[in-house]
């Protein structure tokens, strides 16, 4: 008898705080939306919704909104992710360990939003924080990796945590807008279904304690990116209040009409169709789809080289990218005409140390530093010397003589340069910049600040994420300080908080950045030296 009165305190305690407890039922976490009512659940206290649909869109065409439904929609499990493309180079077995996907169940009914909130009725109007998932243009979704889950983060801050399925590479990008009215933005879906979810938000996420007047998007990778593209769109404008780019800028930023539309002919002559015969595109396998659309990028691809055209992204090659429209996207990201569009928008940027480090790829991880430098010669030539004094000086703490060859210049660079441009206009928002310089025990510490690494930190999901991170009450302590300044950056557009030493604006003059590890520090313009002999500019 003792011994289930105990037990039944415990369960009353865990009860009470919303500890270690999950809460399903007909009547549990009933809210509505303009579509009809639906049902999630409720853990550790945070009311959980999954798979939302927000929009439906035939192949091709634009997004609409979802028929009506009667009763309650159950919404516990993830919805449709976007049909993915293969790689062509499978992630090695220790790859797969370190990101832990889910790649979830691909369908093109993707349309599909998650939501974690602490109230769904208690009248309080809580941040919207709208998280856009990397993987370029062409994969990924809401789910991949385990650092994505909102729980963690919507508990720390009180705040609605929002993330998004939508359209990716050859069906959110393929230009048929010369075939039909339907068409007309299918060169850009991809970009406009996530601004259509912005539109749900708008209209719906009171119902789920939030508040549509303080809503910060923010993405990663191509997320980032993505972040950017909003930032340059007239009509999303009003849709979101805050920015956040992580490892996401670049300066290339879109494809010309011209462009797309020769990537659609090439696709056309892959499958063998004529112009008259476009509607066929609707019933062709997604396979036969993605096929054609990697060899027509490629047949483009090496057309723009010849030509001598820049192409845009990150230095990967030609891929599925948004467009110039003239009108949904009607801006480069970086023209005088963006930059006033987003003038007022407070931006939140920044990149981790290393990215894709090369000694990893190139299996020089525990290389000497003298065959490092050899390695840094073929890149850099006569201006060796000079490149590896200034990773030296940028990077006193270094360990491992490859850290001088895994220095990031394919994301920071764009970062630095957005950062600039922003900052310089006159009465515009803040900008604030960070640098994540914490380095993964993982694997002999062979992955470094990867890729990636700094999302577990943002969302407080280091025990979600312990194969990326390592676990450990350091690494608890940094996610604190982290996750916080995201939160308090979404919540009044300043990531400063007690935990963190004076995190200033940026400035082009000042270059001041938050370098987050375990011991957290503001360095201002620390590799300007290293990006001036790469070429990347200030």
């Amino acid at each position: 008898m003792r011994r289930l009165t105990i037990i039944s305190f415990v369960f009353v305690i865990f009860s009470v705080e919303g500890f270690g407890q999950l809460l399903t039922g007909e009547n549990i976490a009933v809210t509505e939306t303009e579509s009809g009512k639906v049902r999630g659940m409720i853990r550790n206290g945070i009311y959980t919704y999954k798979g939302i649909p927000y929009a439906t869109a035939e192949r091709f065409e634009a997004p609409q909104k979802v028929e009506p439904w009667e009763g309650v929609r159950s919404s516990m499990t993830w919805g449709p992710v976007a049909p993915l493309e293969t790689s062509a180079t499978p992630l090695t077995d220790e790859m797969k360990f370190f990101f832990d996907h889910d790649m979830g169940t691909s369908g093109e009914d993707c349309l599909v939003l998650n939501i974690w909130t602490p109230g769904i009725s208690d009248g309080i109007k809580r941040p919207v924080m709208f998280w856009i998932h990397g993987g370029g243009y062409t994969t990924g979704s809401s789910q991949e990796l385990p650092s994505y889950h909102g729980e963690n983060l919507s508990k720390k801050g009180d705040v609605v945590v929002v993330s998004i399925n939508h359209r990716l590479n050859i069906l959110g990008f393929l230009d048929l807008t010369k075939y039909g009215e339907q068409y007309k933005y299918s060169a850009n879906h991809s970009i406009l279904d996530i601004r259509t979810a912005l539109e749900w938000v708008r209209d719906n996420i009171h119902n789920f304690g939030g508040d549509p007047d303080n809503v910060t998007i923010f993405g990663q990778s191509g997320g980032g990116a993505k972040v950017n593209n909003l930032m340059a769109m007239p009509s999303a404008k009003g849709l979101f209040h805050k920015a956040v780019n992580q490892s996401g800028s670049f300066r290339r930023a879109a494809l010309k009409k011209e462009t797309t539309q020769e990537i659609t002919e090439e696709v056309l002559k892959e499958l063998q169709l004529t112009t008259d015969q476009i509607d066929n595109l609707k019933t062709i396998s997604y396979q036969a789809l993605q096929n054609a659309g990697r060899r027509a990028l490629k047949t483009i691809e090496n057309k723009m080289k010849k030509d001598g055209d820049a192409i845009p992204g990150f230095g990967f090659g030609l891929d599925w990218f948004p467009s110039i429209d003239g009108d949904l996207i009607p801006y480069e990201m970086f023209s005088k005409d963006a930059l006033d569009l987003s003038k007022d928008i407070p931006l939140l940027i920044g990149t981790v140390k290393n990215e894709f480090p090369l000694s990893t790829f190139s299996g020089m991880s525990n290389a000497t530093e003298e065959e490092v430098v050899g390695f840094i010669q073929q890149q850099r030539g006569d201006k060796t010397k000079t490149y590896v004094k200034a990773v030296k000086d940028a990077y006193p703490n270094n360990t491992k003589p490859s850290d001088l060859m895994d220095v990031d210049l394919i994301f920071r660079p764009g970062a630095v340069y957005q950062s600039n441009v922003k900052s310089s206009l006159s009465g515009g928002a803040p900008v604030y910049m960070y640098f994540f310089s914490w380095q993964s025990p993982v694997m002999n510490g062979k992955y470094k600040a990867f890729h990636c690494m700094e999302l577990p930190f943002v969302f407080d999901n280091i025990a979600r994420s312990e194969n990326m991170t390592g676990g450990g009450e350091e690494t608890n302590l940094l996610a604190d300080k982290m996750s916080q300044s995201w939160i308090n950056f979404a919540r009044n557009g300043n990531p400063g908080h007690d935990g963190l030493p004076d995190w200033e604006p940026y400035t082009q003059e000042n270059g001041a950045t938050m370098f987050f590890n375990n011991k957290c520090e503001i360095r201002y313009h620390h590799d300007k030296e290293i990006l001036k002999i790469a070429g990347s500019g200030m």
